[in-house]
């Protein structure tokens, strides 16, 4: 899955606020974003835009491991904990996939496992392939 690597490389907005892919494989991703002070909003909790862009990107690369570029068609998030300091990881996992729409369930946690947000994504798979 090399092509995977190229196409996280290529994500300069993930890459600027400090997100790492860990894992990878057809249909699931991992990562994980270090927080710091450029993730936290006004009353010193990671905003939720930070959140939303670690579970979308992660959303993002699972979609995208069958190989043909898969883009976001719906998605809804959920925060349940408020979190300002240590690391979160995101794990994307495929629920359901067919040749145009794949949907997927992203959990975000903190580093004493503790889920802090739900997503879920439905992608739109085109026909074009990204290798």
């Amino acid at each position: 899955m090399d092509f995977i690597k190229e196409f996280s490389e290529n994500d300069k907005f993930a890459n600027k606020i400090g997100i790492e892919l860990l894992e990878v494989s057809k249909g699931h991703a991992k990562a994980k974003m270090k927080i710091n002070e450029i993730h936290l909003n006004a009353v010193n909790t990671v905003h939720g835009g930070a959140i939303f862009t670690l579970a979308d990107y992660t959303f993002a690369i699972a979609a995208n491991t069958h190989g043909n570029i898969a883009v976001a068609l719906n998605v809804t998030i959920s925060f349940l904990k408020a979190v300002s300091s240590g690391t979160l990881f995101a794990e994307a996992d495929e629920v359901s996939i067919n040749p145009k729409i794949a949907t997927y369930n992203i959990r975000v946690l903190n580093e004493n496992n503790e889920l802090i947000s739900t997503f879920q994504g439905m992608a739109y798979r085109k026909e074009k392939l990204l290798k």
